[in-house]
Protein backbone atom coordinates (compact mmCIF):
# COMPACT_ATOMS: atom_id res chain seq x y z
CA UNK A 1 0.00 0.00 0.00
CA UNK A 2 1.55 3.53 -0.49
CA UNK A 3 1.58 6.09 1.68
CA UNK A 4 -1.52 8.42 1.09
CA UNK A 5 -0.51 11.64 -1.01
CA UNK A 6 -2.73 13.77 1.86
CA UNK A 7 -0.45 12.64 4.18
CA UNK A 8 2.80 14.11 1.95
CA UNK A 9 1.32 17.11 1.21
CA UNK A 10 0.48 17.47 4.90
CA UNK A 11 3.71 16.49 6.22
CA UNK A 12 5.83 18.62 3.30
CA UNK A 13 3.23 21.82 4.42
CA UNK A 14 4.40 20.73 7.52
CA UNK A 15 8.19 20.29 6.77
CA UNK A 16 9.50 23.83 5.87
CA UNK A 17 12.36 23.08 3.42
CA UNK A 18 14.75 26.17 5.08
CA UNK A 19 13.65 24.67 8.54
CA UNK A 20 14.91 21.47 7.81
CA UNK A 21 18.19 22.09 5.81
CA UNK A 22 19.23 24.59 8.52
CA UNK A 23 19.46 21.16 10.44
CA UNK A 24 22.23 20.19 8.86
CA UNK A 25 23.56 23.72 6.67
CA UNK A 26 24.46 27.08 7.88
CA UNK A 27 22.41 29.36 5.42
CA UNK A 28 24.46 32.56 5.69
CA UNK A 29 23.84 34.01 2.11
CA UNK A 30 20.62 35.14 0.71
CA UNK A 31 20.65 36.20 -2.69
CA UNK A 32 16.39 36.92 -3.95
CA UNK A 33 14.11 34.38 -2.83
CA UNK A 34 17.43 32.04 -2.66
CA UNK A 35 19.30 30.95 0.93
CA UNK A 36 22.81 30.08 0.08
CA UNK A 37 25.54 27.92 2.40
CA UNK A 38 28.11 25.52 1.55
CA UNK A 39 27.00 22.07 -0.19
CA UNK A 40 26.79 19.26 2.32
CA UNK A 41 27.03 16.98 -0.61
CA UNK A 42 30.36 18.26 -2.17
CA UNK A 43 33.24 19.77 -1.07
CA UNK A 44 33.93 23.89 -1.27
CA UNK A 45 34.39 26.99 0.06
CA UNK A 46 32.25 29.41 -1.70
CA UNK A 47 28.38 28.73 -0.88
CA UNK A 48 26.82 27.16 -3.98
CA UNK A 49 23.91 25.34 -2.17
CA UNK A 50 20.65 27.55 -2.70
CA UNK A 51 17.37 26.98 -1.01
CA UNK A 52 14.02 28.34 -2.38
CA UNK A 53 11.18 28.93 0.82
CA UNK A 54 8.70 29.73 -1.66
CA UNK A 55 9.57 27.01 -4.27
CA UNK A 56 9.99 24.19 -1.00
CA UNK A 57 13.52 22.94 -3.12
CA UNK A 58 17.14 22.91 -2.56
CA UNK A 59 19.96 23.14 -5.74
CA UNK A 60 23.47 22.88 -5.99
CA UNK A 61 25.22 24.75 -8.65
CA UNK A 62 28.32 23.46 -7.81
CA UNK A 63 27.45 19.68 -7.72
CA UNK A 64 23.92 19.33 -9.40
CA UNK A 65 22.15 18.03 -6.44
CA UNK A 66 18.55 19.02 -6.08
CA UNK A 67 15.24 18.37 -4.53
CA UNK A 68 12.26 18.91 -2.30
CA UNK A 69 12.45 18.43 1.34
CA UNK A 70 12.10 14.51 1.00
CA UNK A 71 15.01 14.38 -1.62
CA UNK A 72 17.36 16.57 1.10
CA UNK A 73 16.59 13.83 3.97
CA UNK A 74 17.15 10.89 1.74
CA UNK A 75 20.12 12.07 0.38
CA UNK A 76 21.91 13.42 3.65
CA UNK A 77 20.53 10.65 5.94
CA UNK A 78 20.99 7.60 3.60
CA UNK A 79 17.05 6.86 3.89
CA UNK A 80 14.82 5.36 1.29
CA UNK A 81 11.75 7.44 0.41
CA UNK A 82 9.28 5.44 3.08
CA UNK A 83 11.90 5.94 5.55
CA UNK A 84 12.46 9.20 4.69
CA UNK A 85 8.81 10.59 5.08
CA UNK A 86 8.99 8.46 8.62
CA UNK A 87 12.21 10.07 10.07
CA UNK A 88 10.13 13.60 9.03
CA UNK A 89 6.96 12.26 10.25
CA UNK A 90 8.58 12.06 13.81
CA UNK A 91 10.06 15.27 13.55
CA UNK A 92 6.70 16.85 12.62
CA UNK A 93 4.79 14.51 15.60
CA UNK A 94 3.08 13.03 12.81
CA UNK A 95 1.73 9.19 12.97
CA UNK A 96 2.68 7.11 10.07
CA UNK A 97 -0.45 6.03 7.84
CA UNK A 98 -0.25 2.37 8.20
CA UNK A 99 0.89 -0.93 6.35
CA UNK A 100 2.89 2.05 4.06
CA UNK A 101 6.26 -0.14 4.10
CA UNK A 102 7.73 -0.95 0.74
CA UNK A 103 9.38 -4.09 0.21
CA UNK A 104 13.20 -2.40 0.01
CA UNK A 105 11.94 -0.47 3.60
CA UNK A 106 10.72 -4.01 5.03
CA UNK A 107 13.96 -5.50 4.38
CA UNK A 108 16.07 -2.48 5.80
CA UNK A 109 13.55 -2.68 9.05
CA UNK A 110 14.49 -6.07 9.25
CA UNK A 111 18.31 -6.03 9.35
CA UNK A 112 18.14 -3.13 11.58
CA UNK A 113 16.54 -5.48 13.25
CA UNK A 114 19.31 -8.20 13.32
CA UNK A 115 21.93 -5.81 13.99
CA UNK A 116 19.93 -5.29 17.15
CA UNK A 117 19.67 -8.36 18.38
CA UNK A 118 23.06 -9.04 17.37
CA UNK A 119 24.40 -6.04 19.76
CA UNK A 120 22.28 -7.32 22.44
CA UNK A 121 23.64 -11.05 22.01
CA UNK A 122 27.57 -9.81 22.14
CA UNK A 123 26.56 -7.44 25.11
CA UNK A 124 25.12 -10.98 27.23
CA UNK A 125 28.12 -13.08 26.21
CA UNK A 126 30.46 -10.52 28.62
CA UNK A 127 28.18 -12.29 31.34
CA UNK A 128 28.99 -15.59 30.14
CA UNK A 129 32.11 -17.92 30.51
CA UNK A 130 32.48 -17.53 26.16
CA UNK A 131 32.60 -13.86 26.84
CA UNK A 132 35.89 -14.41 29.73
CA UNK A 133 38.60 -13.09 27.05
CA UNK A 134 36.83 -9.95 26.26
CA UNK A 135 35.80 -9.35 30.06
CA UNK A 136 39.43 -9.92 30.72
CA UNK A 137 41.12 -7.81 28.04
CA UNK A 138 38.14 -4.73 28.83
CA UNK A 139 40.13 -5.29 32.49
CA UNK A 140 43.31 -5.05 31.13
CA UNK A 141 42.52 -1.78 28.99
CA UNK A 142 40.75 -0.41 32.33
CA UNK A 143 37.35 0.11 30.37
CA UNK A 144 34.57 0.81 33.18
CA UNK A 145 31.28 -0.95 33.14
CA UNK A 146 29.84 2.19 32.37
CA UNK A 147 31.82 2.68 29.30
CA UNK A 148 30.93 -1.12 28.56
CA UNK A 149 27.07 0.08 28.55
CA UNK A 150 27.73 3.27 27.02
CA UNK A 151 29.00 1.63 23.87
CA UNK A 152 27.86 -1.47 24.25
CA UNK A 153 30.83 -3.43 24.10
CA UNK A 154 30.17 -7.30 23.44
CA UNK A 155 31.78 -10.47 22.75
CA UNK A 156 31.69 -12.73 19.83
CA UNK A 157 32.41 -16.77 21.05
CA UNK A 158 35.38 -18.20 20.04
CA UNK A 159 32.50 -20.34 18.11
CA UNK A 160 31.89 -21.09 14.22
CA UNK A 161 28.18 -20.34 14.87
CA UNK A 162 27.24 -19.29 18.10
CA UNK A 163 25.52 -16.02 16.60
CA UNK A 164 24.48 -17.71 13.85
CA UNK A 165 22.41 -20.50 16.12
CA UNK A 166 21.13 -17.54 18.44
CA UNK A 167 19.41 -15.54 15.56
CA UNK A 168 18.54 -18.54 13.66
CA UNK A 169 16.34 -19.69 17.15
CA UNK A 170 14.89 -15.82 16.70
CA UNK A 171 13.62 -16.22 13.21
CA UNK A 172 16.25 -14.66 11.18
CA UNK A 173 17.55 -16.83 7.62
CA UNK A 174 21.05 -17.70 6.85
CA UNK A 175 20.62 -15.67 3.75
CA UNK A 176 19.36 -12.35 6.08
CA UNK A 177 22.80 -12.95 8.25
CA UNK A 178 24.80 -13.14 5.18
CA UNK A 179 23.22 -9.79 3.48
CA UNK A 180 24.05 -7.99 7.01
CA UNK A 181 27.81 -9.33 6.97
CA UNK A 182 27.00 -11.18 10.25
CA UNK A 183 27.96 -14.78 8.81
CA UNK A 184 30.52 -15.84 5.95
CA UNK A 185 29.77 -18.11 3.21
CA UNK A 186 31.79 -21.82 3.67
CA UNK A 187 33.48 -23.42 0.62
CA UNK A 188 31.19 -26.40 1.10
CA UNK A 189 27.47 -23.74 0.83
CA UNK A 190 26.99 -23.70 4.70
CA UNK A 191 27.51 -20.82 6.63
CA UNK A 192 29.90 -19.77 9.79
CA UNK A 193 30.07 -16.74 12.13
CA UNK A 194 31.98 -13.93 10.62
CA UNK A 195 33.25 -12.82 14.04
CA UNK A 196 35.07 -15.02 16.41
CA UNK A 197 36.65 -14.52 19.52
CA UNK A 198 36.83 -10.84 19.52
CA UNK A 199 35.27 -7.79 21.50
CA UNK A 200 32.90 -6.49 19.37
CA UNK A 201 31.85 -2.92 18.78
CA UNK A 202 29.04 -1.96 17.89
CA UNK A 203 28.53 0.88 15.05
CA UNK A 204 25.70 2.75 15.79
CA UNK A 205 24.72 6.04 13.11
CA UNK A 206 23.48 9.27 14.56
CA UNK A 207 19.80 7.74 14.67
CA UNK A 208 20.68 5.50 16.95
CA UNK A 209 20.31 2.40 15.16
CA UNK A 210 22.64 -0.52 14.86
CA UNK A 211 23.80 -0.85 12.00
CA UNK A 212 27.29 -2.58 11.71
CA UNK A 213 29.75 -4.35 13.78
CA UNK A 214 33.75 -3.89 14.29
CA UNK A 215 35.45 -6.37 16.31
CA UNK A 216 38.87 -6.42 18.09
CA UNK A 217 41.15 -10.18 17.81
CA UNK A 218 41.26 -11.47 21.33
CA UNK A 219 44.01 -14.08 20.46
CA UNK A 220 45.00 -16.67 18.01
CA UNK A 221 45.57 -15.84 14.46
CA UNK A 222 43.36 -13.20 11.93
CA UNK A 223 43.56 -9.61 11.24
CA UNK A 224 43.60 -6.92 14.56
CA UNK A 225 40.52 -5.65 13.52
CA UNK A 226 37.86 -6.48 11.35
CA UNK A 227 34.62 -4.51 10.26
CA UNK A 228 31.15 -5.47 8.63
CA UNK A 229 31.32 -4.83 4.69
CA UNK A 230 28.94 -2.22 3.49
CA UNK A 231 25.22 -3.43 3.36
CA UNK A 232 22.22 -2.43 2.60
CA UNK A 233 21.94 -0.69 5.82
CA UNK A 234 25.86 0.35 6.62
CA UNK A 235 28.44 2.30 4.50
CA UNK A 236 31.69 2.24 6.20
CA UNK A 237 32.99 5.29 4.35
CA UNK A 238 29.95 7.63 5.70
CA UNK A 239 29.64 6.55 8.60
CA UNK A 240 31.53 7.13 11.85
CA UNK A 241 32.03 5.35 15.40
CA UNK A 242 30.63 7.15 18.66
CA UNK A 243 29.17 10.03 16.59
CA UNK A 244 26.01 8.96 18.00
CA UNK A 245 27.30 9.92 21.29
CA UNK A 246 29.91 12.86 20.19
CA UNK A 247 26.88 15.11 18.56
CA UNK A 248 25.71 15.21 21.83
CA UNK A 249 28.93 16.88 23.79
CA UNK A 250 29.17 20.54 24.44
CA UNK A 251 32.77 20.71 23.98
CA UNK A 252 32.47 22.49 20.66
CA UNK A 253 34.61 20.53 19.05
CA UNK A 254 34.78 17.00 17.74
CA UNK A 255 38.23 14.90 18.25
CA UNK A 256 39.30 12.62 15.41
CA UNK A 257 41.22 9.69 16.34
CA UNK A 258 42.49 6.52 14.42
CA UNK A 259 41.11 3.58 17.07
CA UNK A 260 37.89 2.45 18.77
CA UNK A 261 39.84 1.68 21.97
CA UNK A 262 40.96 5.66 21.65
CA UNK A 263 37.70 6.45 21.51
CA UNK A 264 36.22 4.96 24.46
CA UNK A 265 39.23 5.80 26.28
CA UNK A 266 39.14 9.16 25.27
CA UNK A 267 34.94 9.38 26.41
CA UNK A 268 36.16 7.50 29.99
CA UNK A 269 38.59 10.26 30.61
CA UNK A 270 35.71 13.22 30.16
CA UNK A 271 36.64 13.93 26.22
CA UNK A 272 33.12 12.71 25.11
CA UNK A 273 33.88 14.57 21.55
CA UNK A 274 36.05 11.47 19.97
CA UNK A 275 35.03 9.60 17.07
CA UNK A 276 36.85 7.23 14.79
CA UNK A 277 37.28 6.57 11.22
CA UNK A 278 35.71 2.83 10.29
CA UNK A 279 38.62 0.75 9.30
CA UNK A 280 39.05 3.71 6.44
CA UNK A 281 41.21 6.85 5.76
CA UNK A 282 39.06 9.45 6.64
CA UNK A 283 36.62 10.09 3.42
CA UNK A 284 34.95 13.32 2.12
CA UNK A 285 31.72 11.84 3.57
CA UNK A 286 32.57 11.53 6.68
CA UNK A 287 34.43 14.96 6.96
CA UNK A 288 31.28 16.44 5.56
CA UNK A 289 28.60 14.22 8.38
CA UNK A 290 31.34 15.81 11.05
CA UNK A 291 30.85 19.30 10.01
CA UNK A 292 26.88 19.28 10.05
CA UNK A 293 27.49 18.91 13.98
CA UNK A 294 30.93 21.32 14.68
CA UNK A 295 32.85 23.94 12.51
CA UNK A 296 36.16 22.95 14.20
CA UNK A 297 38.10 19.20 14.67
CA UNK A 298 40.83 18.63 16.68
CA UNK A 299 43.09 15.55 14.96
CA UNK A 300 44.77 13.02 17.27
CA UNK A 301 46.02 10.48 15.75
CA UNK A 302 48.64 7.84 16.16
CA UNK A 303 52.24 9.64 16.30
CA UNK A 304 53.86 7.35 14.07
CA UNK A 305 54.71 7.98 10.11
CA UNK A 306 50.95 6.83 8.58
CA UNK A 307 49.43 9.02 11.68
CA UNK A 308 51.30 11.81 10.43
CA UNK A 309 50.33 11.18 6.59
CA UNK A 310 47.04 10.74 7.59
CA UNK A 311 46.32 14.13 9.01
CA UNK A 312 47.61 15.26 6.61
CA UNK A 313 45.43 14.33 4.35
CA UNK A 314 42.74 15.32 6.75
CA UNK A 315 43.47 19.18 6.85
CA UNK A 316 42.74 18.52 3.37
CA UNK A 317 39.41 17.48 3.40
CA UNK A 318 38.69 19.47 5.89
CA UNK A 319 40.14 22.47 4.48
CA UNK A 320 37.36 22.55 1.90
CA UNK A 321 34.46 22.56 3.72
CA UNK A 322 35.60 25.68 5.93
CA UNK A 323 36.48 23.56 8.63
CA UNK A 324 39.33 24.37 11.54
CA UNK A 325 41.74 21.99 12.05
CA UNK A 326 44.33 21.49 14.82
CA UNK A 327 47.07 18.76 15.67
CA UNK A 328 47.82 17.32 18.72
CA UNK A 329 51.50 16.66 19.08
CA UNK A 330 51.56 13.46 21.41
CA UNK A 331 55.07 13.18 22.86
CA UNK A 332 56.17 9.96 24.48
CA UNK A 333 52.65 7.85 23.84
CA UNK A 334 52.01 6.55 20.29
CA UNK A 335 48.27 7.48 20.68
CA UNK A 336 45.35 9.08 23.15
CA UNK A 337 44.74 6.09 25.08
CA UNK A 338 48.29 5.20 25.94
CA UNK A 339 48.48 9.17 26.60
CA UNK A 340 45.72 9.08 28.66
CA UNK A 341 47.49 6.18 31.08
CA UNK A 342 50.71 7.03 31.27
CA UNK A 343 50.30 11.48 31.56
CA UNK A 344 45.87 11.66 32.85
CA UNK A 345 43.45 13.12 31.57
CA UNK A 346 44.48 16.86 32.42
CA UNK A 347 47.30 16.64 30.65
CA UNK A 348 45.49 15.87 27.45
CA UNK A 349 43.42 18.67 28.29
CA UNK A 350 46.12 20.73 28.01
CA UNK A 351 47.57 19.07 24.80
CA UNK A 352 44.56 19.79 23.51
CA UNK A 353 44.36 23.75 25.03
CA UNK A 354 47.83 23.76 22.92
CA UNK A 355 47.21 22.14 20.05
CA UNK A 356 48.34 23.53 16.58
CA UNK A 357 45.87 24.85 14.09
CA UNK A 358 46.39 23.42 10.58
CA UNK A 359 48.57 26.47 9.03
CA UNK A 360 50.98 26.07 11.84
CA UNK A 361 51.14 22.39 11.95
CA UNK A 362 51.29 22.45 7.77
CA UNK A 363 54.37 25.00 8.29
CA UNK A 364 56.02 23.50 10.34
CA UNK A 365 56.18 19.76 8.42
CA UNK A 366 57.55 21.79 5.95
CA UNK A 367 59.90 23.42 8.03
CA UNK A 368 60.88 20.35 9.52
CA UNK A 369 62.07 19.41 5.85
CA UNK A 370 65.00 21.63 5.20
CA UNK A 371 68.32 22.52 6.76
CA UNK A 372 67.75 26.49 6.61
CA UNK A 373 71.62 27.35 7.15
CA UNK A 374 71.86 26.33 3.09
CA UNK A 375 71.27 28.62 1.19
CA UNK A 376 69.40 26.31 -1.72
CA UNK A 377 67.73 24.68 0.81
CA UNK A 378 66.52 28.39 2.24
CA UNK A 379 65.32 29.04 -0.73
CA UNK A 380 63.15 25.93 -1.27
CA UNK A 381 61.49 26.39 2.34
CA UNK A 382 60.35 30.01 1.57
CA UNK A 383 59.11 28.71 -1.86
CA UNK A 384 57.13 25.49 -0.86
CA UNK A 385 55.77 27.71 2.19
CA UNK A 386 54.86 30.61 -0.25
CA UNK A 387 53.00 27.98 -2.35
CA UNK A 388 51.35 27.03 0.92
CA UNK A 389 50.23 30.49 2.05
CA UNK A 390 49.10 31.83 -1.07
CA UNK A 391 45.98 29.58 -1.25
CA UNK A 392 45.08 31.34 1.92
CA UNK A 393 41.70 33.29 0.56
CA UNK A 394 42.28 36.27 3.56
CA UNK A 395 44.75 38.93 2.98
CA UNK A 396 45.49 39.59 7.02
CA UNK A 397 46.38 36.21 7.33
CA UNK A 398 48.63 35.37 4.90
CA UNK A 399 50.53 38.38 5.61
CA UNK A 400 51.11 37.64 9.13
CA UNK A 401 51.84 33.96 8.21
CA UNK A 402 54.19 35.69 5.61
CA UNK A 403 55.94 37.41 8.05
CA UNK A 404 56.64 34.47 10.10
CA UNK A 405 58.25 32.41 7.37
CA UNK A 406 60.53 35.67 6.87
CA UNK A 407 61.47 35.13 10.26
CA UNK A 408 62.41 32.20 10.38
CA UNK A 409 64.16 32.05 7.25
CA UNK A 410 66.13 34.94 8.30
CA UNK A 411 65.05 37.19 5.20
CA UNK A 412 63.14 40.49 5.18
CA UNK A 413 59.71 40.10 5.18
CA UNK A 414 58.32 42.36 2.45
CA UNK A 415 60.49 39.74 0.18
CA UNK A 416 58.16 36.74 1.55
CA UNK A 417 54.79 38.85 1.50
CA UNK A 418 55.43 40.10 -2.40
CA UNK A 419 56.18 36.48 -3.47
CA UNK A 420 52.85 35.41 -1.36
CA UNK A 421 50.74 37.72 -2.91
CA UNK A 422 52.07 37.42 -6.50
CA UNK A 423 51.41 33.74 -5.94
CA UNK A 424 48.09 34.26 -4.87
CA UNK A 425 47.46 36.50 -7.96
CA UNK A 426 48.20 33.74 -10.29
CA UNK A 427 46.28 31.56 -8.63
CA UNK A 428 43.27 33.81 -8.90
CA UNK A 429 43.97 34.87 -12.36
CA UNK A 430 44.35 30.92 -13.28
CA UNK A 431 40.82 30.46 -11.97
CA UNK A 432 39.01 33.00 -13.53
CA UNK A 433 40.82 31.82 -17.01
CA UNK A 434 39.15 28.56 -16.03
CA UNK A 435 36.16 29.72 -15.59
CA UNK A 436 35.60 31.90 -18.64
CA UNK A 437 36.71 28.86 -20.47
CA UNK A 438 33.45 27.22 -19.15
CA UNK A 439 31.42 30.10 -20.13
CA UNK A 440 32.29 30.59 -23.89
CA UNK A 441 31.69 26.30 -24.44
CA UNK A 442 28.01 27.49 -24.78
CA UNK A 443 27.21 23.75 -25.71
CA UNK A 444 28.69 22.82 -21.76
CA UNK A 445 26.51 24.96 -20.48
CA UNK A 446 23.23 22.80 -21.45
CA UNK A 447 24.37 19.49 -20.33
CA UNK A 448 23.75 18.10 -16.81
CA UNK A 449 26.14 18.07 -13.87
CA UNK A 450 26.31 13.98 -13.92
CA UNK A 451 28.99 13.11 -16.78
CA UNK A 452 26.42 9.63 -16.59
CA UNK A 453 23.25 12.10 -17.85
CA UNK A 454 25.58 13.91 -21.00
CA UNK A 455 23.17 14.78 -23.38
CA UNK A 456 24.06 13.66 -27.12
CA UNK A 457 22.00 16.03 -28.38
CA UNK A 458 21.68 19.29 -26.65
CA UNK A 459 19.70 21.44 -29.18
CA UNK A 460 16.89 18.32 -28.87
CA UNK A 461 17.92 18.08 -25.08
CA UNK A 462 17.28 22.22 -24.25
CA UNK A 463 13.56 21.59 -26.04
CA UNK A 464 12.80 18.57 -23.71
CA UNK A 465 14.08 20.55 -20.76
CA UNK A 466 11.54 23.31 -21.91
CA UNK A 467 8.25 21.06 -22.07
CA UNK A 468 8.87 19.35 -19.02
CA UNK A 469 9.31 22.62 -17.45
CA UNK A 470 5.83 24.10 -18.31
CA UNK A 471 4.04 20.73 -17.61
CA UNK A 472 5.25 21.43 -14.29
CA UNK A 473 4.54 24.64 -13.90
CA UNK A 474 1.16 24.32 -16.03
CA UNK A 475 0.13 20.57 -15.95
CA UNK A 476 -3.42 21.25 -17.65
CA UNK A 477 -1.24 21.46 -20.79
CA UNK A 478 -1.19 18.03 -20.41
CA UNK A 479 -4.22 18.12 -22.60
CA UNK A 480 -2.45 18.92 -25.72
CA UNK A 481 -3.43 16.60 -28.32
CA UNK A 482 0.53 16.98 -30.06
CA UNK A 483 2.26 15.79 -27.11
CA UNK A 484 5.33 13.43 -27.71
CA UNK A 485 6.27 10.51 -26.43
CA UNK A 486 8.99 9.38 -23.99
CA UNK A 487 10.83 7.71 -26.65
CA UNK A 488 10.66 10.64 -28.91
CA UNK A 489 13.66 12.30 -26.46
CA UNK A 490 16.87 12.30 -27.56
CA UNK A 491 17.99 11.61 -23.66
CA UNK A 492 16.73 9.04 -21.67
CA UNK A 493 16.60 10.60 -18.50
CA UNK A 494 14.64 13.68 -19.80
CA UNK A 495 12.21 10.76 -21.58
CA UNK A 496 12.15 8.76 -18.15
CA UNK A 497 11.40 12.21 -16.22
CA UNK A 498 8.81 13.02 -18.53
CA UNK A 499 7.05 9.78 -18.54
CA UNK A 500 6.55 10.16 -14.71
CA UNK A 501 5.63 13.43 -14.67
CA UNK A 502 3.21 12.83 -17.67
CA UNK A 503 1.43 9.74 -15.99
CA UNK A 504 1.39 11.97 -12.21
CA UNK A 505 -0.72 14.91 -14.41
CA UNK A 506 -2.86 12.70 -16.45
CA UNK A 507 -4.02 10.38 -13.52
CA UNK A 508 -4.85 13.71 -11.57
CA UNK A 509 -1.92 13.23 -8.57
CA UNK A 510 -0.52 15.94 -7.38
CA UNK A 511 3.06 17.21 -9.10
CA UNK A 512 5.62 18.18 -6.70
CA UNK A 513 9.01 17.72 -5.93
CA UNK A 514 8.60 15.52 -3.14
CA UNK A 515 5.52 13.77 -4.36
CA UNK A 516 8.15 12.34 -7.60
CA UNK A 517 10.95 11.60 -5.18
CA UNK A 518 9.35 8.02 -4.39
CA UNK A 519 9.86 7.65 -8.65
CA UNK A 520 12.91 9.22 -9.67
CA UNK A 521 16.25 7.92 -9.22
CA UNK A 522 17.99 10.48 -7.46
CA UNK A 523 20.16 11.84 -10.32
CA UNK A 524 17.09 12.25 -12.37
CA UNK A 525 15.75 14.07 -9.41
CA UNK A 526 18.73 16.49 -9.72
CA UNK A 527 18.15 17.03 -13.45
CA UNK A 528 14.24 18.09 -12.56
CA UNK A 529 15.66 20.75 -10.05
CA UNK A 530 18.28 22.11 -12.14
CA UNK A 531 16.08 22.54 -15.35
CA UNK A 532 13.31 24.12 -13.15
CA UNK A 533 15.78 26.79 -12.30
CA UNK A 534 15.76 27.90 -15.45
CA UNK A 535 13.10 31.00 -16.77
CA UNK A 536 10.44 29.74 -18.22
CA UNK A 537 7.21 32.93 -19.18
CA UNK A 538 4.23 30.98 -19.01
CA UNK A 539 2.08 34.20 -20.94
CA UNK A 540 2.69 32.30 -23.54
CA UNK A 541 2.83 28.74 -22.14
CA UNK A 542 0.92 26.67 -24.89
CA UNK A 543 2.51 28.29 -27.45
CA UNK A 544 6.16 27.66 -26.38
CA UNK A 545 4.87 24.04 -25.81
CA UNK A 546 4.02 23.82 -29.63
CA UNK A 547 7.80 25.79 -30.53
CA UNK A 548 9.33 22.98 -27.88
CA UNK A 549 7.20 20.14 -29.07
CA UNK A 550 8.31 21.07 -33.03
CA UNK A 551 12.00 21.26 -32.15
CA UNK A 552 11.40 17.88 -30.46
CA UNK A 553 10.04 16.31 -33.91
CA UNK A 554 12.44 17.95 -36.03
CA UNK A 555 15.29 17.02 -33.80
CA UNK A 556 14.11 13.35 -34.21
CA UNK A 557 13.59 12.96 -37.87
CA UNK A 558 16.97 14.56 -38.21
CA UNK A 559 18.45 11.83 -36.18
CA UNK A 560 16.82 8.94 -38.28
CA UNK A 561 17.60 10.66 -41.73
CA UNK A 562 21.18 10.53 -40.40
CA UNK A 563 21.45 14.04 -41.23
CA UNK A 564 22.56 15.22 -37.66
CA UNK A 565 25.46 17.54 -38.71
CA UNK A 566 27.11 16.67 -34.81
CA UNK A 567 26.76 12.99 -35.45
CA UNK A 568 28.52 13.44 -39.16
CA UNK A 569 31.08 15.81 -37.57
CA UNK A 570 31.47 13.26 -34.79
CA UNK A 571 32.27 10.41 -37.61
CA UNK A 572 34.48 12.66 -39.61
CA UNK A 573 36.71 13.20 -36.81
CA UNK A 574 36.87 9.58 -35.73
CA UNK A 575 37.49 8.94 -39.44
CA UNK A 576 40.68 11.14 -40.13
CA UNK A 577 41.73 9.54 -36.51
CA UNK A 578 41.34 12.97 -34.21
CA UNK A 579 39.62 10.81 -31.65
CA UNK A 580 40.77 7.20 -30.18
Amino acid sequence: MAIPEKFITELTDRSDIVDVVSGYVRLTKRSGANLFGLCPFHSEKTPSFSVNRDKQIYHCFGCGKGGGVISFIMEIENLSYPEAIAFLARRAGMQMPEETDSAESRKRARMFALNRDAARFFYAQLSEPAGEAAHAYIRQRGISGAMVKNFGLGAAPDSWEALRRAMREKGYTDQELFDAGLVKRGKSGGFYDAFRNRLMFPVIDVQGRVIGFSGRILGGEGAKYINSPDTLVYDKGRNLFALNLAKKSKSGYIILSEGNIDVVSLHQAGFDSAVASLGTALTNEQARLISRYTNEVIIAYDSDGAGLKASQKAIGIFEKLDVKVRILRMSGAKDPDEFIKLKGAEAFRRLIEDSENQLDYQLGRIRSKYDLTVDEQKVDFVREAGELLARIPDGVRREIYAQRVAETAGIKAEVVTGDVERRHRRLLSAGKKAEQRELTQPEKLVQPAARELRYEDPESAVAEEGLIRLLYLEPALMNMAELPQAEDFSSAALGRIYSVLAARIRSGSAVSADMLAGELEPGEMDLLISLLQKPETLSRSRQSASDYIAKIRERKERRAGGTDLRELQKRLRQTKGYEG
